[in-house]
């Protein structure tokens, strides 16, 4: 297909010239092969099937992991004028649900959960309609030995062959070459152009500091929400967290802040997000449910008060800052027994070995595995399952079910899966660790973790190669607050990790 892609940018998308990577990964999807592209967070990975879904003939079928970032999706196409986006997810009514479903070749854009994939009568409706292009946002959930594997999104290839093996494009941030590997191999691809770019962001500095204590984490926050220029996002593992200090910030005048977690009621979550796009928030205290998919260029800074549970999530997390190529600057805070709060949230992740006997036994007493799926809540109140673990247990369990294996080879099975996935979570948050706590520059550290070399010389690098504190605070301070600023700024250098 023969087009100028720059023109038709700036005239339906108004902007200048592409990022880096969205133009070849546009251009190998328009001359009709299958792409695996790995782009850096913030290059604007959701325009390389947007474009395709103006210029192909039919509907763009987008799977996707959570359903915020489904709706953020179609949130920002319709606020462009695209009227015919719409997710299928538990967010709409019954007969909302039926009325997409029933005029799905009238879309432009679909967005699925992997899970929404697996009922027979979208697939059978996905059958009748002419998909363009078939697309795996967050494709590094496919890998097994990932970060953030999800099992629903093991069946995609089989989904992909009913639909009659659509052109297809694989979307991730974060991928080694094992992963790319998997990720076309679960999808079923024969042959595939892929784009691997590198995870550097030049203009995002990197700080850790080693608070004395958890308080001491709390008085560092204030401080820099109120010296660094913003707007800005702070992150935290705990939502009852992000809520008291977004709380704290508020009543102590510095800035407009909101908390932001996935346990807030859809309404306020979509006015938390139009607030901060908007200018109207300068702040916004979150766990991970925030971020992704929102498009916001102008966020200049991100501190994690908590330790993320691997490199490949901090990377993405701390890349939400500078999207339009100025200089921003994303800090971790670290006290000595953080790493402990880590194993505790990813344990929590899978079930424990008692649960595991009990869904034995579950089974056992039950019926099997012919009753699973309807009697699910039993078994997620007998074993004492909260839902992630549940929907992992009957993820895993009913596909032992369509391979043929007995219940009780199939919880040793299970029993091994979880053995693998919590040496895996371990392994993340040592790594996540050691780069804390390691000398040496913290860019080269992440780049050779995924496999790249640092090959140029970086003007505020990191806390370790050295920072310029001055570039990243607002400009605005009264004579008060630059006297207590001179303070904290040698406050700061004596406790920045060396």
């Amino acid at each position: 297909m023969m087009v100028d892609l720059e023109k038709f940018l700036r005239e339906k998308f108004h902007f200048p010239s592409f990022r880096q990577g969205q133009k070849e990964v546009i251009s190998s999807i328009l001359e009709g092969k299958d792409t695996i592209a790995v782009l850096p967070t913030g290059t604007g990975k959701s325009l390389c099937y947007q474009i395709p879904g103006y210029l192909l003939q039919g509907t763009v079928i987008i799977v996707s992991p959570l359903l915020s970032l489904m709706h953020d999706q179609v949130e920002q196409l319709q606020m462009k004028g695209e009227k015919r986006a719409a997710a299928v997810n538990s967010f709409l009514s019954f007969d909302e649900k039926r009325e997409i479903i029933q005029s799905m070749n009238t879309y432009r854009f679909l967005f699925f959960s992997p899970e929404m994939l697996e009922r027979k009568e979208i697939i059978q409706r996905l059958k009748e309609i002419n998909i363009s292009l078939f697309v795996v946002d967050e494709a590094h959930c496919i890998a097994q030995w990932g970060y953030d594997f999800r099992p629903d999104y093991l069946k995609l290839g089989k989904v992909r062959r009913q639909l009659g093996n659509p052109l297809t494009l694989a979307l991730t941030a974060t991928a080694g070459k094992d992963v790319v590997e998997e990720i076309a191999s679960v999808l079923q691809l024969d042959h595939w152009a892929q784009f691997v770019y590198s995870v550097d962001r030049p203009n995002i500095a990197m700080a850790a500091i080693h608070c004395s204590s958890f308080n001491s984490k709390k008085e560092y926050i204030e401080k820099m929400a109120a010296q660094l220029a913003g707007p800005g996002i702070i992150y935290f593992s705990s939502r009852k967290m992000a809520e008291e200090m977004a709380r704290e910030l508020e009543k102590k005048g510095i800035g407009r802040t909101a908390a932001y977690h996935g346990e807030m009621d859809s309404e306020n979550r979509i006015l938390v997000q139009q607030q901060f796009l908007h200018g109207q928030l300068d702040l916004i205290c979150a766990t991970s449910a925030f971020g992704m998919g929102i498009n916001k260029d102008n966020v200049r800074f991100v501190i994690h008060f908590h330790m993320p549970l691997a490199i490949e999530s901090y990377v993405q997390e701390m890349g939400r800052a500078g999207r339009d190529g100025n200089k921003s600057i994303a800090i971790l805070l670290y006290a000595d027994g953080d790493d402990q709060l880590a194993y505790s949230i990813a344990e929590n992740e899978l079930p424990t070995e008692g649960q595991i006997e009990r869904i034995g036994e579950w089974l056992s007493d039950t019926g099997g595995f012919s009753v699973l799926e309807q009697k699910k809540e039993s078994l997620y109140a007998y074993a004492g399952l909260n839902e992630i673990q549940g929907r992992v247990a009957l993820h895993f369990l009913l596909n032992k079910w369509e391979e043929g294996i007995c219940e009780t080879e199939a919880v040793n099975h299970f029993r091994q899966f979880v053995a693998m996935r919590n040496e895996i979570k371990r392994k993340k948050i040592n790594e996540m660790k050691r780069w804390i706590l390691e000398k040496g520059c913290r860019r080269e550290k992440i780049l050779n973790y995924f496999n790249e070399q640092k090959k140029i010389k970086i003007e505020n690098c990191c806390d370790c190669c050295g920072i310029d504190w001055k570039t990243f605070r607002r400009q605005n301070f009264s004579p008060e607050e630059r006297q207590e600023l001179y303070g904290w700024e040698k406050y700061l250098a004596s406790i920045l990790l060396k």
